[in-house]
Parts: C-alpha cells; sequence; structure tokens
C-alpha cells in the first residue's frame, strides 16, 4: 500500500509517499480503508524526531482516521460489518490507505458528519473529553482556562465546556482568532496572548478567583503564569509542550491554593482505556455533534501526495480547527 513517511527528522519536506506492506489486522483489530487523515502537533513531534511511538505502534504518522471498514482481525465481538463508515483513534499509522486497529478505538460516524470530514473528530474528542471531564472533572459554572483556543484541541475544548455548563476563557495568537472564539465558539472570553496578560486577564474575568481548570498544551513555558492563574483548588492539566519540558515550580503557591498539576498523554494509553475513552466520546460527544451544539471546524484539507505541503501549513500556525489529508 501507499503511506507517506518521514524519510529523516526534519522539517515537512522530510515527508513523501513510499510502498510499505499493508497491515494485517491481529486479534480484536477491525482494518480500514482510509477516506481522510488528520493532523496533530504530536505529528510534528515525531516528524522533527522528537516523539517516537509508543512500542509496538506503526512509525507511520497519523493519530486519527476516517473511512471505512475493511476486514476483520480474529475475535472482533464489536458490531460492524464491511463498507461501514467510521472513525478511528490511533497510536500511529494513519497517514496510509489501509490502518489495523483495536476495534474498540473506532467508533461509527456521528450522525450527521460525512466521512472527510469526521477525520477531524477522534484525536481531539478523545484528548478533550478524557482531559477536561475523566481527569479534572470539569463542573458546571467552573471556570476553564483554553490555552491555544483556535487549534484543533481548543476548538473542541471551548465548545465542549460551553456545552457542559463551564465558563470559557480562551487564548490565541491573534484579535481576528479572538474575537472568533467569543463570536463564533461562544467563548465567554479570548486573550490575545501575544499582546495582553493572561493571568491578569483571567483574575479580572472571575472577581478575583482564578479559572477552576486550565487545560494546557505550552508545557513549561507557562507554569509559573498558570499557577498564578489557577483558583483554591485549581486542577492544571498539561497535554502538550510546546514551550518546553523543564521549569521551575514553586510549590508554596501550589500548598497554598490546594492545586493540582496534572500531566497526561492519550497516545501511549493501553488498548482497554482508549477504549473507555472511546465510548465516553460515542455517549457524550457524538450527540453534541450531531446536533450542532459542538461544530466540526476543518480549516483545509489536503491530497494525501501533498503530506509536505500540508504540514507546512500546519506549521505556519494561521490555521483554525484542523487540517486535514484526503485520500
Amino acid at each position: 500500500m501507499k503511506a507517506i513517511v518521514a524519510r529523516a527528522a526534519g522539517g515537512p519536506e522530510v515527508l513523501a509517499v513510499a510502498d510499505v506492506p499493508a497491515p494485517v489486522p491481529g486479534p480484536g483489530e477491525v482494518l480500514i480503508d482510509v477516506v481522510a487523515a488528520g493532523i496533530n502537533r504530536a505529528d510534528v513531534q515525531q516528524r522533527r524526531g522528537h516523539y517516537p511511538p509508543p512500542a509496538g505502534a506503526s512509525d507511520i504518522l497519523g493519530l486519527e482516521v476516517s473511512g471505512r471498514i475493511a476486514g476483520f482481525g480474529p475475535n472482533v465481538t464489536r458490531p460492524f460489518s464491511i463498507g461501514d463508515k467510521v472513525v478511528a483513534l490511533l497510536s500511529g499509522g494513519g497517514y496510509a490507505q489501509q490502518v489495523a486497529v483495536p476495534a474498540g478505538q473506532v467508533l461509527r460516524l456521528p450522525d450527521g458528519v460525512d466521512v472527510v470530514t469526521a477525520a477531524s473528530l477522534p484525536e481531539v474528542a478523545a484528548t478533550v473529553y478524557s482531559n477536561l471531564f475523566m481527569t479534572a472533572q470539569l463542573q458546571p459554572d467552573e471556570t476553564v482556562l483554553v490555552h491555544g483556543g483556535t487549534g484543533g484541541i481548543g476548538v473542541m475544548a471551548v465548545q465542549l465546556a460551553k456545552s457542559a455548563g463551564a465558563r470559557v476563557i480562551a487564548t490565541a495568537g491573534s484579535d481576528e482568532k479572538a474575537a472568533m472564539l467569543t463570536g463564533y465558539l461562544g467563548a465567554d472570553a479570548a486573550i490575545n496572548y501575544r499582546t495582553q496578560d493572561f493571568v491578569e486577564l483571567v483574575r479580572e474575568h472571575t472577581d478575583g478567583r482564578g479559572a477552576n481548570v486550565i487545560l494546557d498544551v505550552v508545557g513549561a513555558r507557562y507554569l509559573a503564569q498558570n499557577l498564578s492563574a489557577l483558583a483554591l483548588y485549581g486542577r492544571l492539566v498539561v497535554i502538550g509542550l510546546q514551550g518546553g519540558t523543564t521549569a521551575e515550580l514553586d510549590l508554596g503557591v501550589l500548598l497554598a491554593k490546594r492545586a493540582a498539576v496534572i500531566g497526561t498523554t492519550l497516545r501511549g494509553r493501553p488498548v482497554e482505556e482508549k477504549s473507555t475513552i472511546m465510548e465516553g466520546v460515542r455517549s457524550n460527544v457524538w450527540p453534541l455533534v450531531a446536533s450542532g451544539a459542538v461544530k466540526t471546524i476543518v480549516d483545509k484539507t489536503f491530497p494525501f501526495a501533498q503530506a509536505a505541503a500540508a504540514h507546512e501549513y500546519f506549521d505556519s500556525g494561521s490555521h483554525v480547527g484542523k487540517v486535514l489529508l484526503t485520500l
């Protein structure tokens, strides 16, 4: 089959189409003919040589796909049929014509979503649902600060938090993106992190209390500011390291606020955990997508063979929502 491979660690130019062996579904796995694949920050980090796949996972990029069921390995108990339109959460292998994935990580499409657009959903829906609701236990009327509000994860986080009855403050890199967060996605407030102090504005929007939950994709560079922006008993959930991996933690601030700093990743979790998360997505996120309460936002699609151009566009940071590869 054809796949996109990284010929070396580096920039988008290292990506190229190559012939690779087709996957064979193992016990409990389904085979999917891929229609579209989502591009995620983790793909960029792997392309650069900073985020190797978990043991046993494909070294082909791609953590989410949409497509059609093409076959089954032994002992698949979920009621899928050949040709079913599905999405899948992967540990790798999505930039390819076919992928084999545990059946528990596969869901039928939400009602009303076409098979290409659906590729924008599984990774961000699973990431946001697991971190905001399963891990941080976000409650109605709490305030959540979402960093990177117009990225794929941010767009989903703003909408799911609002749907759950939370107050949402989000950061973005321009006034135009900030305006979209409040005007289109429904955030209660938006902050241009390039020109404004998010700690000061979070306190202003919460009458000095701070954010109950912070969903952070930046990491080390924001650690001290995030702690300052947290409310008493606040939960800082770090899911990305765009701003580095090492920072000094002021334990005095943490103890005084009775706060928690939590670091999580989705990619390396066991199949059982991912299956539980995806069942939560099916039950709690898909109905919101089907009703239109959560919008699917695809910024741009690129043909499969133009993966390098797609990564170059993604790296520019100009996108809002998801960037997809289509086969």
